[in-house]
């Protein structure tokens, strides 16, 4: 079987490379509002770009459901602000997540929406979620739109500027991902946790 993008769906597209990219780390992503709220969205297309600085992206679409055709409010939130907290979804936190994927109109609160605690960041002004087990405070670096206008979608590259982790992650110094317990993104509904793991160091 062969898929040619040019011939079918942007929804077929969508399909394909969420049903072979994976599994996806999720970026649980929280924003200021234009009025101060908070924004809480999560985001599978996620990824590390460097480390020298601290680098990661994740990348935004446009809304669908309501408010068609408009920037998700972590994109414009991010583009206003140059600001957001990138947090780690842990097995017990997969639900509350789940809650927070909807297409809500702007201006809702998804902390509240979800049942997790707003807490202060320290050097961002976005809050970030008190019960995820890793949160890293980000300002933004650059933004690049890919599509054609109206319909693209945004790869937002950002500085990680302070990681939150919990301690009790922590074995000598490094997490533990065991007690991590993150879970990834696979295709549609489907979800995968990271207990089945095996080591295999490099080559020498």
């Amino acid at each position: 079987m062969k898929i040619d993008p040019r011939v079918v769906s942007a929804d077929a597209a969508y399909y394909w490379m969420a049903a072979t990219i994976l599994p996806r780390p999720i970026a649980w992503v929280s924003t200021l509002n234009e009025d101060g709220g908070a924004n809480l969205a999560p985001f599978s297309f996620f990824t590390g770009v460097s480390s020298n600085p601290p680098t990661c992206l994740i990348c935004v679409s446009r809304k669908g459901k309501v408010e068609v055709g408009d920037k998700k409010d972590t994109w414009a939130n991010i583009e206003r602000t140059g600001e957001y907290v990138i947090h780690v979804v842990d097995d017990a936190r997969a639900e509350a997540m789940n809650v927070t994927s909807k297409e809500y109109a702007h201006g809702a609160d998804e902390f509240a929406a979800a049942g997790v605690t707003k807490v202060a960041s320290e050097l961002v002004a976005a809050p970030r979620v008190a019960e995820a087990p890793v949160a890293m405070e980000c300002r933004l670096h650059q933004i690049v739109e890919v599509g054609a206008p109206g319909q693209s979608t945004a790869v937002i590259i950002g500085e990680i500027l302070l990681w939150h982790v919990r301690d009790e992650l922590l074995v000598g110094g490094r997490i533990d991902f065991g007690r991590l317990d993150a879970v990834g993104r696979m295709g549609g509904a489907v979800y995968a946790r990271t207990r089945d793991r095996f080591d295999m160091p490099r080559p020498k």
